[in-house]
């Protein structure tokens, strides 16, 4: 079993213009109310892949009642956590051409309550499940919150991939998760560094192996992905051409096929072959993503996978 956690969920307000003027007046093309998050995205592609999995995370106010009717309505499994006071966020995406500009509200505070009642629901993992946390940390909480969270879940003896930036993803690096997925500018972040080379991506992706992740995937764009694996191999894949439509989604589309990969290929030990097969799906299924007005279908994912 898959859990996602998305501590901050949103409906994105998704417009699309032919032009955005800084400062005037701008009139959407189209205009659309759909339930994100990070997790809440790897959950979608998960399911359109067929793997099973379950949406966990805080939802609240008339916003929240919103992003569990659509994922109901989409035949998602979700077991949100309903604060008693505060309201989800809206988030708006605005996108011209190829062109996107991202503007993201602050959620509802987190009380420590609600994290225990998270905490209950983690304790019916197992050996075997998976956790992906993914996101920032809402304002107000620790940066060690993935940490804590993580303490747990080990105990349980399931893996954990960590989406996150900063801090955030620093401070679970002692609790050794299974998989980190930065992106390159992200990675530029954590070592405060411009990175201009592949040498430079693999350097990089070995330090935090060294900090203790056990897998690194660096999403690197058009140019497809790389893993540096825990045992010492570090792995390319190039995405195939296309004609991008939306990046949006991308990264969080990505993880879905890691996963989908990794849960598929493996058979008891996790080889390099293993590792191999759960990058080219995981390239597979951001580039269909980002090939893609939305969050990419089973098929697209397969279509493309055939193509590596």
């Amino acid at each position: 079993m898959i859990y996602t956690v998305t501590l901050g969920p949103s409906l994105d307000y998704a417009m699309e213009y032919d032009r955005i003027e800084i400062g005037g007046l701008n009139r959407a093309r189209t205009a659309g109310l759909t339930a994100g998050g990070k997790g809440i995205n790897v959950s979608k592609v998960l399911t359109h892949l067929g793997l099973d999995n379950l949406m966990l995370g805080f939802v609240g106010g008339f916003v929240g009642d919103e992003i569990e009717r659509q994922l109901s309505a989409g035949g998602y499994e979700s077991e949100f956590i309903r604060l008693e006071s505060g309201v989800s966020r809206i988030n708006v995406k605005a996108r011209a051409g190829f062109d996107t500009t991202q503007l993201n509200a602050p959620g509802p505070e987190i009380p420590r309550s609600a994290m225990e009642k998270l905490e209950t629901q983690l304790a019916r993992l197992k050996k075997g499940d998976f956790v992906v946390l993914a996101g920032n940390i809402p304002e107000g909480m620790p940066d060690y919150t993935y940490s804590s969270v993580m303490e747990k879940v080990s105990a349980k003896g399931a893996d954990v991939v960590v989406d996150a930036s900063g801090n955030a993803l620093l401070s679970t690096l002692s609790m050794h998760p299974f998989l980190v997925k930065p992106n390159r500018e992200e990675l530029e972040g954590l070592f405060s560094t411009k990175i201009r080379t592949r040498e430079e991506v693999d350097k990089y992706a070995l330090e935090l192996i060294k900090k203790g992740a056990r897998n690194v995937l660096v999403s690197l764009d058009q140019e497809g992905a790389l893993l540096a694996c825990d045992h010492g191999s570090i792995l390319y894949q190039a995405a195939p051409e296309g004609r991008l439509v939306n990046p949006v989604g991308a990264g969080d589309a990505m993880v879905a096929g890691f996963l989908w990969g990794y849960c598929s290929a493996f058979n008891g030990e996790a080889s390099e072959e293993v590792f191999r097969e759960a990058l080219k799906c995981g390239v597979s299924a951001g580039t269909a993503s980002a090939f893609s007005p939305g969050l990419a279908s089973g098929d697209d994912i397969r279509a493309i996978r055939r193509r590596l």
